[in-house]
């Protein structure tokens, strides 16, 4: 058992803004050891950059956020990449690399200057190309990979990284349902072997299958934090997507259609 804080990532009355707009206004918010926490919202609700103020790449307009119990912002930043990765949404490649070179970027954070990777970083970047489908692609360019591979690629550098918190934004983009299952489950058996996870997600029946928690953001500063199968409601997602929603039962499992027209009263 780990002797660190149970309380993996937190922030208090955290601000997130945009010139002429309060995207999130006095966020608390105590990501625990074992929890998956699905953040939900329209596009530009903030989903993406309080994901960065959280990650410690973005200054936030007020509060602040803290990792193992130390503020993010007095940390270097390769003590941090040891134990927090990002996921961003979208990743550009400039250069041509090989698919293992990529996955080994993961390792880097954990690696001293100006030495090179060993066999168990090795082991480790071929371990997480495995996980995600990918053990048979060492070699390739990834310039030659599918949008969908090039996705689950950047997946398995962040679980090379192997740290205790998982900052994902839209990690199901690009994939297929059945890699998007597959990829869930992978940060939900990392969550249930300890380590903390928030992702932005677009499906909200990804979030009731998967999360914990759901951090729903509606992008004029208000939010609401609460567990999943009690804050995902019919009227709360309606007002949250500015749509109407259903709610059906299928496998005794409560879902979420959306349908046409505004949403309810």
């Amino acid at each position: 058992m780990s002797d660190r804080p149970d309380t993996l990532l937190s922030c208090e009355s955290l601000d997130v803004r945009v010139p002429g707009r309060q995207l999130v206004q006095s966020l608390d918010l105590q990501l625990r050891r074992g929890e998956l926490v699905a953040i939900l919202g329209r596009n530009g609700a903030g989903k993406t950059l309080a994901l960065m103020t959280l990650a410690g790449l973005r200054a936030p307009a007020a509060g602040n956020v803290s990792l193992e119990g130390t503020n993010i912002a007095e940390q270097k930043r390769q003590d941090t990449a040891r134990r927090l990765a990002l996921l961003p949404q979208v990743i550009d490649d400039i250069f041509p690399a090989t698919v293992m070179d990529t996955a080994l970027i993961g390792r880097h954070p954990h690696i001293a200057a100006m030495s090179w990777e060993s066999p168990e970083d090795f082991a480790i970047a071929h371990a997480a190309l495995s996980t995600m489908g990918l053990e048979e692609l060492g070699d390739r360019d990834i310039l030659t990979l599918s949008g969908g591979e090039r996705r689950r690629l950047a997946i398995a550098q962040v679980l090379a990284q192997a740290p205790d918190v998982y900052l994902l934004d839209e990690p199901t983009n690009h994939l297929d349902p059945q890699h998007q299952l597959d990829t869930l489950n992978v940060f939900r058996k990392a969550a249930d072997d300890g380590a903390g996870v928030i992702a932005s997600v677009h499906d909200v029946n990804l979030a009731v299958r998967f999360a914990d928690r759901c951090l729903l953001l509606f992008g004029d500063g208000r939010w609401e934090l609460g567990e999943t199968g009690a804050i995902l409601t019919e009227e709360t997602l309606g007002e949250l997507f500015a749509t109407h929603m259903e709610s059906v039962y299928w496998r005794s499992q409560k879902l979420f259609v959306s349908a046409s027209g505004n949403p309810p009263a």
